[in-house]
C-alpha cells in the first residue's frame, strides 16, 4: 500500500480562514499556502489512492490533474456568489466513460468533515435509461451487492433522488419498482474531520472505495455495453 501521512494542520487552518473570509483578496494573499499545504498533499493522497486502485480497480485510476476538482466555484447559476469552495475533492470515474454521467468514486476533505461516496450522480437521459433497463433484469444482483455487510457497515444504505412513479416503459408492479424510480444511485458517508491530519486517512478512504467497487462496476456495466461492440462480463 502507498503511504500518506495526512494533511498538515496548516491546511485545516487555511480552510477555516477561508470559510470566514471567502473573497478573492484573502485567497490571493494566501494562495501559496493553498498550493503547498492543501493542493500538494491532495496530489500525494490521490497518488496513494491510485496506487491501491491499480491493484483492485485499475479502470478507475485517474491522473491527479484530472481527478482533483478546482477550488473555484461556478457561481453562474447560484445565489451564493462566494468564489471558493471550502473543501478539496477528487473523483475517479471509469476510464473511457463520461466523467459525470457514469458511476465513479469520490472523496473530499475539509476542516469540518471527510466525505466518501460512490455511485452515479448526474446520469444523462441515455445513461439513466440504460441503467434502468439493466436494473429491471438484474435487480437481484444489485440487492446482493447492497446487502453486503461490509458495504453497509462502511457506507450505510443506498439512496438517491427518485420519481414518485415507476418511469414509462416499465411495469408499475415491477419487483424492482423502488430501484427503477431512482434517478441517482449513491452511497455516501461522512467521517470525522480529525481524520484529515491523520496517517490513517488514506486507509479509511481506501477501504470504503474498495467496498464500493462491486456497486460502481454494476452501474457501469450497461454503460460499457453501450460503448463497446462486445458486452462486458458483469
Amino acid at each position: 500500500m502507498a503511504t500518506f501521512g495526512g494533511f498538515p494542520e496548516e491546511a485545516m487552518v487555511f480552510f477555516r480562514g477561508l470559510a470566514r473570509n471567502n473573497r478573492r483578496e484573502w485567497f490571493q494573499a494566501r494562495k501559496n499556502i493553498f498550493e503547498e499545504k492543501v493542493k500538494a498533499p491532495m496530489i500525494e493522497l490521490v497518488e496513494a489512492i491510485n496506487a491501491d486502485l491499480a491493484g483492485f480497480a485499475p479502470h478507475y485510476v485517474t491522473d491527479p490533474k484530472k481527478a482533483i476538482y478546482r477550488i473555484y466555484r461556478d457561481t453562474r447559476f447560484s445565489a451564493d456568489k462566494t468564489p471558493y469552495k471550502t473543501h478539496i475533492a477528487a473523483s475517479f470515474p471509469h476510464r473511457g466513460l463520461v466523467k459525470h454521467a457514469c458511476a465513479g468514486l469520490y472523496f473530499s476533505v475539509s476542516a469540518k468533515e471527510i466525505e466518501v461516496a460512490g455511485g452515479v450522480y448526474m446520469p444523462g437521459p441515455d445513461e439513466l435509461l440504460a441503467i434502468r433497463r439493466y436494473l429491471s433484469d438484474h435487480h437481484h444482483q444489485l440487492r446482493r451487492i447492497a446487502g453486503d455487510r461490509k458495504l453497509r457497515s462502511l457506507m450505510g444504505e443506498l439512496y438517491g433522488d427518485a420519481l414518485s412513479r415507476v418511469p414509462k416503459g416499465f411495469p408499475a408492479d415491477h419487483p424492482a419498482a423502488g430501484l427503477l424510480k431512482m434517478k441517482q444511485w449513491l452511497y455516501y458517508v461522512i467521517l470525522d474531520a480529525g481524520s484529515a491530519t491523520s496517517p490513517k486517512l488514506a486507509g479509511e478512504i481506501r477501504k470504503r472505495l474498495r467496498a464500493l467497487i462491486p456497486f460502481v462496476e454494476f452501474l457501469n456495466c450497461p454503460l460499457l455495453a453501450r460503448s463497446k461492440p462486445v458486452r462486458p462480463q458483469c
